[in-house]
């Protein structure tokens, strides 16, 4: 299954459980926070300030 930019925080880390450094390495911390059941890859991007092209890449690597 390949994660977009519209998968939930919590299903990203169902797919790929790599994702946690990767995630981390972008400052996202709170992967267990209640917002990651409610909160979609690129709203958690926007509000981190992240690339959401080039989190994709890694994330589906």
């Amino acid at each position: 299954m390949k994660i977009t930019k519209d998968t939930m925080i919590s299903e990203v880390l169902k797919i790929n459980p790599n994702a946690i450094p990767i995630l981390m390495g972008y400052g996202m911390a709170c992967l267990g926070c209640p917002s990651s059941q409610m909160e979609t890859l690129e709203q958690a991007a926007m509000v981190h300030g992240i690339d959401i092209d080039d989190l994709l890449e890694k994330l589906n690597a």
